[in-house]
């Protein structure tokens, strides 16, 4: 009995990957973030954003990716019973990245279904 309880208090190793990219998410957009108000006082961060070619791919890239990845937080939080966390996660995204909350979500959801597995095998 106690080895059943003990698996299931098991991080899954793609979970541990997955918070540590939610880590690295959040301390390089903050990061760079914080540089660039510092540097501009923050005067037009939106349109830094599209100020060449090179940046509005990027921001073009990241918006379409955030996209998705909000539409499927809320599905497969909706999903696995937590809905309102999926949420939560999504505004997160706003105001601060969603390098920290995707993964950070992927890595709750890797917990999850590995607890889930866990309490199907006992």
């Amino acid at each position: 009995m106690a080895d059943r309880a003990e698996h299931r208090r098991r991080i899954p190793a793609v979970a541990v990957l997955w918070f540590a990219l939610s880590a690295a998410g959040l301390v390089g957009t903050m990061w760079f973030n914080v540089a660039f108000v510092l540097e501009s006082g923050g005067a037009d961060y939106f349109g830094a954003w599209f100020a060449n070619a090179a940046t509005a791919s990027a921001s073009t890239d990241l918006v379409v990716v955030a996209v998705a990845a909000a539409i499927f937080m809320v599905v497969e939080g909706t999903r696995l019973g937590w809905a309102k966390r999926a949420w939560v996660l999504v505004a997160l995204s706003a105001v601060t990245a969603i390098a920290f909350t995707f993964p950070l979500f992927l890595g709750l959801r890797a917990v999850a279904l590995a607890s889930r597995d866990a309490e199907a095998r006992a």
